[in-house]
């Protein structure tokens, strides 16, 4: 029922979407509404979605006194005209504007609408300091007028009117409830960073108030976002602030680091110039938890006792987030933050700020099978983004760990989320919907590959079907915060699967250990075991995030099948392409069942494993090196996959052994579990496979088939309608012409000795075959009454026959006008002479020719006028 729409490109590159048939979108949304009864909400990437009241008429509460003006108030009368008249907004403000704190509050003061205003933010701190700090405009704290809602916190009343929200929250809304009951308004804030989600969330946003909510207000926000293709996609107007708070003066190393330079050296070293020479709190962007430890290692000795050291970033205790975030009663604040800080988050007292210049994206991790964070260099937006932070309380400095002229190569914006990750969760999200992603209005379409094979995966997890609907399978691992391998894993296994689950989500907890996945679930359940008898470390700040992360699962799941599951077979069931068969060698290589080849290092307690579970590798596209595995025995792997395993018959080319290879293989998917001759193929089968030989090897003419050919093309070209012979052609078309006749051709050697030329010949029907030796015939009749053949591949047909054999010809022979290029040869049959006038031959250079033959073969006729003798290939009678 997918409504039919029309998209045009609209201006700066964006993508406008207009829905042809609103009655039919209306329809399949009303279907959508009511499959959402009783459903149960919960957040893409997040936890479950507590219950929302639905509140239609929403009472205002008077306003505290207004707080210190900000850049963006002189924008706010503007904007919120616009969301009058529009219903929608893109609000462009520089850093430190102050658009996620002043924004709702004035939305909600103007009375635009009587729902509820929900706002996203990207990231759990976020969210929860802006609800703090709006709620700190009322007198309250976040759970009264203003609350928020996250991963495994609530914070919300039934007199909220102003719900601050991470991001996958929203797209559980929507699948709960399509009409979006009792929200007035949704705020996108930081949409710049263009997260899968929001990008998700818009596009349903958009679908949404074409069809069944023309009330819905929608605001798109940003301080770096090049907004003209956000507002094309919105139809709506472009509302922008100018200035910041105060001025940022921007430093940049003189000289570009060294090659071998330690990132985090040279950011301690930055770190520790920015404070000698400024004043205030400082700011320093790393990109990773692991980046902001070393360089607090290497600080902490060297700096002055009134600097209070505070790390910032996602994983950390929500008190020590807090400390990071509240002024300092005395001294310095070196606050150390990844990306987490540099968007829709105040940090008290800061007026300096150090930007290492990279930047953690999420992308598609081949080696895993999910996204995974790399690190990349920052785009200038984002590098304008973070150094505005140093302008918000006073006049600020922005230290950059690049040269002025490095600047230049940076890209201008990040690119978005959608274009680069794991599309398996959105597939999924876009089949609860029931549209595919050409049916929604994104302002980045999906890639079409990756979407592909993100649809085949949820196929191969059975929560597709082979329509890409979804199945009741897969709306429970939906209701997963979780990728779905992991979440498939999760909802068949139970909670005796969390663990598990735990660890495939997050860092490795072990260094230097094998791949052996069976060690890092033996470490998590005994760790100071596992310490004591094991020479491997594990990583403190992984360990404790996966020991959450799996008690909060159990939590989640709450079940226990029947059946008990061990790790391998949980393994397989979140990766059941990547069930490896170890290949026959020394080296330890192994076939996956998708299809594609990995190798193990020697020396690993794993690589003499029959069969393994291969959970992460490098990515390596050629052949992926095994980092993660756990061994499955055979019968394990029979009792998860039984319904896919099956006998398979195959006939099958071997470009190593040069020959036709029968066999008939116990096949789970790509791997073969049993392998047997198949002593019976029929020829057919045979012949079938060997056309794969013949594409491997390559056609070789005879001479005969040579001169078929080339007899064709002649005819062919003086007009006639024959089947074209060129080798091109004839590769192209061996399914059609060569097959019937490769009978008993199985290897290499067979088809050296195969004549082609009755395969050539039988392309041509009777007529055919007339018409070309009328035309151009195949041979020439010589006196006595031999055929020769002609030899059309030259520039002038050809035949080679003994000289004698022409004795008492007159004439030249030809081949219709055609004078044939004679080429006569010695009783010895090496050639003599060529010639295209034979009259003029035996009138003229035969009298030499005959006086040196009859020296070197005295025993044969060799008569002075050869026009008057009989032709013959007999020596003369013994005493002549």
């Amino acid at each position: 029922m997918a409504a039919a729409r029309i998209a045009q490109k609209g201006p700066a590159t964006g993508l406008r979407t207009r829905y042809a048939n609103k009655r039919c979108l209306k329809a399949r949304l009303q279907v959508l509404i009511l499959l959402s009864v009783n459903r149960e909400g919960q957040e893409g990437a997040d936890s479950p979605l507590l219950p929302l009241p639905k509140t239609r008429k929403l009472s205002h509460k008077p306003a505290m006194p207004q707080p210190t003006p900000l850049p963006i108030d002189d924008a706010l009368p503007d904007l919120i005209a616009a969301l009058r008249d529009k219903g929608r907004a893109v609000l462009q403000a520089p850093p430190g504007a102050g658009k996620t704190t002043r924004v709702p509050i004035a939305l909600f003061e103007a009375g635009l609408t009587r729902g509820k205003i929900l706002m996203l933010e990207p990231r759990r701190l976020a969210a929860r300091a802006a609800a703090t700090r709006l709620a700190e405009h009322f007198g309250e704290g976040p759970g009264q007028t203003v609350g928020y809602r996250m991963r495994g916190e609530n914070k919300t009343s039934k007199n909220t009117r102003i719900e601050v929200v991470t991001e996958g929250i929203l797209t559980r809304m929507i699948q709960s409830d399509p009409e979006l009951s009792g929200i007035g308004a949704v705020i996108f804030d930081e949409f710049h960073e263009r997260s899968l989600n929001a990008d998700l969330g818009l596009a349903l946003c958009l679908e949404i108030a074409e069809a069944l909510r023309d009330d819905l207000i929608l605001l798109a926000m940003s301080a770096t976002l090049d907004a003209a293709p956000v507002a094309d996609l919105m139809s709506a107007p472009i509302v922008t602030s100018e200035g910041r708070s105060f001025p940022v003066t921007t430093r940049h190393l003189p000289t570009p680091l060294p090659k071998r330079a330690r990132f985090e050296q040279a950011m301690a070293d930055l770190i520790q110039t920015a404070l000698a020479e400024t004043e205030g709190g400082l700011l320093a962007f790393l990109p990773g938890e692991g980046e902001i430890r070393r360089v607090e290692a290497l600080l902490k000795s060297n700096l002055p006792a009134d600097v209070h050291l505070r790390p910032l970033f996602g994983a950390m205790e929500l008190s020590a987030q807090r400390a990071a975030i509240r002024p300092e009663t005395s001294g310095r604040k070196l606050v150390l933050a990844t990306s987490i800080a540099e968007t829709s988050l105040t940090i008290e007292d800061i007026r300096v700020v150090v930007d290492g210049g990279k930047a953690r994206r999420a992308r598609f991790d081949p080696g895993s099978g999910m996204s995974r964070l790399v690190t990349e260099k920052v785009t200038r937006a984002e590098a304008t983004q973070r150094a505005g932070r140093a302008g918000r309380v006073a006049p600020g400095v922005a230290y950059k760990l690049w040269t002025k002229g490095e600047e230049g190569s940076l890209s201008a914006y990040p690119p978005g989320e959608i274009e680069a990750a794991d599309l398996a969760g959105l597939a999924l999200e876009l089949a609860i919907w029931g549209a595919s992603p050409d049916q929604l209005p994104f302002l980045t379409a999906p890639p079409e590959g990756t979407y592909a094979e993100s649809c085949a995966l949820l196929q191969m997890l059975t929560c597709l079907d082979k329509d890409n609907r979804i199945t009741e399978h897969g709306r429970k691992v939906a209701k997963l915060p979780l990728h779905p391998r992991i979440a498939h894993m999760l909802t068949i296994s139970g909670d005796q699967a969390a663990n598990l689950a735990a660890i495939l989500s997050d860092r490795d907890i072990i260094t230097g250990a094998p791949t052996d996945l069976a060690l890092r679930l033996e470490a998590l359940q005994e760790r100071r075991r596992f310490v004591d008898s094991r020479p491997f470390q594990i990583h403190r700040a992984s360990y404790e995030r996966v020991k959450m992360e799996s008690k909060r699962l159990k939590q989640l799941v709450n079940n226990t099948p029947q059946h008990s599951v061990n790790a391998s077979e949980m393994a397989a069931l979140a990766y059941p392409d990547r069930i490896g068969l170890r290949r026959k060698g020394d080296v330890p290589r192994f076939q996956l069942s998708g299809g594609k080849g990995a190798i193990m290092e020697d020396g690993d307690p794993l690589a003499g494993q029959r069969l393994i579970v291969v959970t992460d590798t490098d990515g390596n596209p050629r052949e992926a090196r095994i980092r993660q595995a756990i061994a499955i025995s055979q019968s394990e792997l029979r009792a998860l996959f039984s319904d896919q395993i099956q006998w398979v018959e195959t006939c099958s080319w071997s470009k190593r052994e040069r020959r036709v290879i029968s066999r008939r293989q116990e096949m789970f998917r790509a791997i073969a579990l049993e392998d047997r001759i198949w002593k019976d193929a029929p020829d057919e089968a045979i012949a079938s496979a060997m056309l794969d030989g013949v594409r491997d090897l390559g056609i070789t003419l005879s001479d005969a088939a040579k001169r078929f050919c080339a007899r064709v093309a002649l005819a062919r070209d003086s007009g006639h309608d024959l089947p074209d012979m060129t080798l091109d052609t004839l590769m192209a078309e061996i399914d059609t012409w060569l097959l019937p006749y490769l009978g008993g051709v199985k290897t290499a050697e067979d088809w050296k000795r195969f004549d082609l030329l009755p395969a050539l010949r039988a392309r041509l029907d009777w007529g055919q075959m007339q018409a070309l030796d009328a035309a151009i015939p195949g041979k020439f009749t010589t006196p006595l009454g031999h055929d020769i053949p002609i030899d059309y591949s030259g520039e002038h047909p050809e035949i080679q026959l003994r000289l004698q054999e022409l004795f008492g010809q007159t004439t030249h022979p030809h081949v219709g006008k055609t004078p044939l290029r004679v080429t006569l040869l010695s009783p010895a049959r090496r050639p003599v002479q060529t010639t295209m006038d034979l009259p003029g031959f035996w009138a003229g250079s035969y009298a030499d020719v005959r006086k040196d033959m009859r020296a070197r073969y005295p025993k044969h006729p060799w008569p002075e006028d050869p026009t008057q003798a009989d032709p013959t290939l007999r020596a003369k009678p013994r005493g002549k």
